[in-house]
């Protein structure tokens, strides 16, 4: 059977709940031949008949009595749980996972999320020193926070830092009679 659309199973909806075409049509802003268009084509995919339709009336078939009353209050819940979720678009909200190597943590990220947890009070923040590579995506991570060129080849690399300059150091006595480092070649 073909995939039968949200849209067509809204607009049965609407038709049977207001058991006009006229009506459900103006409820719904389209047109009574898109609508009709529409409950024929479900109807079509389903080869059953959901709607008995007169020149005065429309009312549900017993097939169109039973899935209005299993569809619909589940439909409502999908589009409802779809305008919660798209509520996020305004005020971001949940658990972001964050891999990182300690030095990473304490030098790039704790600076900065504390302004961001304060900007952002519904995000909570899920930190995880790790000092080996991560599969991200397999563990779940929403980040990984690396200093230097330590990223797998498959991953995206952002910069969120300043470059961070190393030195080594040590007193002559200890120095002496040792190679001096040179400058890693990449």
């Amino acid at each position: 059977m073909p995939r039968t659309t949200f849209d067509d199973l809204a607009a049965f909806i609407a038709v049977a709940r207001a058991r006009s075409f006229t009506r459900a049509a103006a409820q719904l802003g389209v047109s009574q031949s898109a609508l009709s268009q529409a409950v024929r084509g479900l109807e079509g995919r389903l080869g059953v008949r959901l709607l008995t339709r007169t020149t005065r009336s429309v009312s549900a078939t017993e097939a169109g009595a039973r899935l209005l009353a299993t569809v619909a209050p589940r439909l409502e819940e999908v589009e409802a749980e779809l305008g919660a979720i798209a509520e996020l678009r305004d005020q971001p909200r949940g658990t972001i996972r964050i891999t990182a190597t300690e030095h990473a943590a304490n030098s790039v990220l704790w600076p900065r999320l504390g302004d961001f947890m304060w900007t952002y009070p519904d995000v909570r923040v899920e930190l995880i020193l790790d000092n080996g590579l991560s599969d991200i995506a397999a563990d779940r991570y929403d980040m990984g926070v690396r200093l230097g060129d330590l990223v797998a080849q498959d991953m995206v690399a952002v910069r969120i830092g300043p470059d961070v300059r190393f030195a080594v150091v040590g007193s002559p006595a200890y120095l002496a009679g040792k190679p001096l480092p040179g400058r890693r070649r990449t």
